[in-house]
């Protein structure tokens, strides 16, 4: 194990350090700030770092298209991103890790009650920029269109649009605190977190990637840091 682990840390951390790439705009996947980010993606980089005997170090974003930028221009040699058509021309995914809802918010007069009524021609879907539903709307809307923005609740505010997009958790939290709002509890997807380096690595790289997030799905390691965090243990993705 020793010598494949030396050559997983030169293909992976070439300069001797492992960059992670951390989206601190998904409050699910990580907190605190670039210099002291905490959550679930930082306790999985610190372990791969420390079974291939090399220092960490947070290259930190406030949105996964910042991310998923900083691992294809080299700034980086794994993030922590949803599987997503568009970007696995580039990044080699891992099985999910956790498995997120995208979810709908509306004003309470909404007519709509279910996800699958918003595809209508008309509705106007707030997103966050380049994020896993942006990218996942943008594919499967056949009548209804994306507007995006900073945050998808920061457009829909500042445009009057007729639907926000978002994760079930902030969102939850987003339409507790504005009673203006309702959820459409249905989700409208399923978002894969995963854990990805570039296409560039070595077969061997991306398999002890592989095993080794399907190791701490298993062994309860997910689960710890998720509830460390504050978030619900049911995220865990199930066995790959």
């Amino acid at each position: 194990m020793g010598t494949m682990n030396t050559a997983v840390t030169d293909d992976l951390a070439p300069q001797g350090v492992l960059r992670a790439s951390i989206n601190l705009g998904n409050p699910v996947l990580a907190q605190g700030t670039s210099d002291a980010p905490s959550g679930i993606t930082v306790d999985i980089a610190r372990e791969i770092g420390a079974r291939l005997g090399v220092p960490v170090e947070f290259v930190c974003f406030d949105a996964a298209r910042k991310s998923y930028e900083a691992m294809a221009t080299g700034r980086a040699d794994i993030c922590f991103l949803a599987v997503e058509p568009a970007r696995e021309a580039e990044v080699a995914f891992t099985a999910p890790y956790v498995v997120i809802e995208g979810v709908y918010a509306v004003p309470q007069g909404s007519p709509f009650t279910t996800a699958a009524e918003v595809d209508r021609d008309g509705v106007r879907i707030g997103v966050k920029r380049g994020s896993a539903y942006d990218l996942f709307l943008s594919r499967t809307l056949q009548h209804a269109r994306v507007v995006r923005g900073a945050e998808g609740v920061e457009v829909f505010r500042a445009e009057g649009l007729e639907v926000a997009a978002g994760i079930r958790q902030p969102m939850t939290g987003y339409v507790a605190a504005h009673p203006d709002l309702r959820l459409i509890e249905d989700r409208f997807m399923q978002i894969r977190q995963a854990l990805g380096t570039t296409k560039s690595r070595r077969p061997e790289t991306v398999r002890f990637l592989r095993e080794l997030i399907e190791e701490l799905k298993a062994n309860g390691f997910v689960a710890d840091a998720l509830r460390r965090a504050g978030q619900a243990e049911e995220l865990v993705a199930p066995a790959g």
